[in-house]
């Protein structure tokens, strides 16, 4: 004890001597020249390893124990107190007077403390019997911490309130753009077709030159919901010109007008209850080849037929093979010619312009895309009094050549039944028409 006391008087004593009373300044200080300087320098030095030892370490760990009431609050209070602002404080002299001989980390901070405190005292904010004195804070982890803010923006601004010049209206009109279930679409083509024989041609023919042309418009409305209402009308006509007809100049090879219109409301996912009406005649007289007799003519026939069952939309091969199918088990059918001469022809009694009869329907309407370039358009079509029938199986293949030019193929098998004069010694009831043509195509 009276060692530590003597060597703390000369160590005073000797500082009073080497240093005047005046403000701090580092520079003052040299690290390595004098004694003094080496006591700021531990004390720096002090302050880093507390830095990277407690502050990391021990800090954390005090302050969770503070927090529960487990730690020992003179080591915490002695480790933290070199980062709190200068205080003096009467336990570092206390410990530093001490006959304990246990050398603690402590003891370099107390150290360095009593230095500042007896070299520095200006920089001593307060003592502890001051601050001391002072209610503590507690801390209360466990209940919740609130801050009611109002970030609500405090303004005094006047509202800017635009009066309409002269001549301007002050009353707003409401537009409704209505949503357009509306979809329209089409195909054109225009071919040509030359064949030329020669008049000693060991087979024989004629040659010929033909030209067709044909239209094909879609307007369908569709509501995304529960109604669909489709419309298609085809129009398509041929003439030819053969050597070998000496009444005809041109005659049709190729002659339709045909509506069909489908109301359908969903009953399923792709199933329709479907009301149909097909509508088909054509443009001109139908001759045959050095024959005067006409065969057809605009309104003879026109066939009307209106059916009611169920649709169903196909979607095949991601959506290659598309289209529809109805099966229509109640349908009627009106077969009209304005020619009496053609009554009979078209399985109408002699002198009535009308024939009325009532059966079943079934309509296929199909588009494959074979590849980009070939696809094929089918329509199948029957009808049935369940004594007479007239089945129609149209088929289109189409090859892109490029952007407009394409050449097409048509083959198309027919039967009917309707009336005896339309049965051929060779080929019964069943008839074919079948072409090949090069030309131009248009879709949009």
């Amino acid at each position: 004890m009276v060692k530590k006391l003597f060597f703390l008087i000369i160590s005073l004593v000797s500082c009073h001597e080497a240093f005047p009373q005046h403000a701090y300044n580092p520079h003052h200080f040299p690290r390595h020249h004098h004694q003094t300087g080496g006591y700021v320098q531990q004390y720096l030095d002090s302050l880093e390893t507390c830095r990277l030892r407690c502050l990391y370490d021990s800090v954390a760990a005090e302050d969770r124990a503070v927090v529960r009431g487990t730690a020992d609050s003179l080591s915490s209070v002695s480790r933290l107190s070199v980062l709190y602002p200068l205080n003096f404080r009467y336990d570092v002299s206390r410990r530093l007077l001490s006959l304990d001989s246990a050398k603690t980390e402590s003891d370099i901070i107390d150290k360095s403390l009593m230095m500042m405190y007896l070299l520095h005292p200006e920089h001593v904010l307060d003592a502890e019997k001051n601050f001391t004195s002072k209610t503590p804070v507690t801390l209360t982890p466990d209940a919740p911490m609130r801050n009611d803010l109002d970030i609500t923006p405090q303004t005094t601004e006047t509202p800017v309130v635009i009066k309409p010049s002269e001549g301007m209206s002050s009353t707003v009109h409401l537009v409704t753009v209505k949503p357009n279930f509306w979809s329209f679409g089409g195909d054109y083509s225009l071919q040509f077709l030359q064949n030329y024989v020669s008049d000693n041609w060991y087979k024989g023919g004629d040659s010929n030159y033909s030209m067709i042309g044909a239209i094909a418009v879609l307007a369908n409305y569709n509501d995304k919901e529960k109604v669909k209402w489709e419309n298609k009308l085809e129009m398509k006509l041929g003439m030819q010109s053969s050597q070998g007809d000496t009444l005809h100049n041109y005659k049709s090879s190729e002659d339709l007008i045909r509506l069909t219109s489908k109301l359908g409301i969903q009953a399923e996912k792709r199933w329709y209850y479907t009301l149909q009406a097909i509508l088909s005649t054509q443009f001109t007289h139908g001759y045959k080849s050095n024959d005067p007799v006409v065969y057809s003519d605009f309104m003879s026939p026109l066939t009307v037929n209106l059916s009611l069952g169920m649709d169903y939309k196909l979607s095949w091969f991601n959506n290659r093979l598309a289209g529809s199918v109805n099966i229509s088990p109640l349908a009627v059918n009106m077969k009209y010619v304005d020619r009496l001469s053609l009554a009979t022809k078209h399985g109408i009694d002699e002198g009535k312009h009308t024939l009325w009869d009532f059966g079943s329907t079934f309509t296929t309407d199909l588009l494959y895309k074979i590849s980009d370039i070939i696809k094929w358009q089918t329509r199948l079509y029957a009808y049935t009094t369940y004594k007479r029938a007239e089945v129609e199986w149209e088929n289109t293949f189409t090859f892109q050549l490029s952007k407009y030019i394409s050449t097409k193929v048509f083959v198309y098998p027919r039967f009917d039944d309707s009336s005896p004069s339309k049965k051929d010694t060779k080929y019964g009831y069943f008839q074919l028409k079948e072409y090949w043509s090069l030309g131009f195509n248009y879709s949009f």
